[in-house]
């Protein structure tokens, strides 16, 4: 079941890098609603968007420590073998595909479902849900848990600081509009 640590989900580059996303699937990850797992590929690939975006070094590798502190058997290991039998869409995304498969992951949350076409993550009981719709899914599961994460995320948010309706409305921004419209009901 989704709310359950047992539960795996492999987070793809683009739920990662905008903090606001990354940041409530941690939380929801720190409170056991699921657990988290990435590899060195997807963190090269968000280290490639932070530069694009301007990030400076020192915080790029803040990030990354910070993540590998909090969830130091999140990193998925020994997967590079599995690459080349793999097929998507974009080739580049297949060693998403098989960290999932190592990690033996329910689920790869990704706002790029159609680079994950369902008939080919089926072959490996996977499947792949954007961060919407996953985050929704988790807080129906376990709506006292997963408010109470929201509320600690919010309490623990810096620079700036926002209320918690400031800080839905930044989730809905980044597209998580039914995650933010569900959290705001609860509260």
């Amino acid at each position: 079941m989704i709310h359950s640590v047992r539960f795996t989900c492999v987070l793809d580059t683009n739920v990662i890098y905008p903090v606001n996303i990354r940041d409530l699937l941690l939380w929801f990850a720190h409170y056991d609603l699921f657990t988290v797992k990435w590899s060195s590929g997807i963190c090269e690939e968000w280290i490639k968007v932070m530069r694009a975006k301007g990030v400076d070094e020192r915080t790029i590798a803040k990030r990354i420590q910070r993540m590998s502190d909090a969830f130091p058997d999140a990193l998925v290991e020994n997967y590079d073998g599995l690459i080349e039998a793999l097929q998507l869409p974009d080739m580049d995304d297949r060693h998403v595909l098989a960290a999932a498969i190592k990690a033996n992951a329910n689920l790869i949350v990704t706002n790029n479902l159609s680079d994950f076409p369902a008939a080919e993550l089926a072959k490996y009981g996977l499947e792949a849900k954007s961060a919407d719709d996953f985050l929704t899914d988790i807080i129906d599961l376990n709506q006292t848990r997963a408010l109470e994460a929201f509320k600690e995320l919010v309490a623990n948010r810096r620079s700036p600081e926002l209320d918690a309706y400031q800080v839905l409305d930044q989730f809905r921004k980044v597209g998580l509009k039914n995650t933010a419209d569900y959290l705001h009901a609860l509260l």
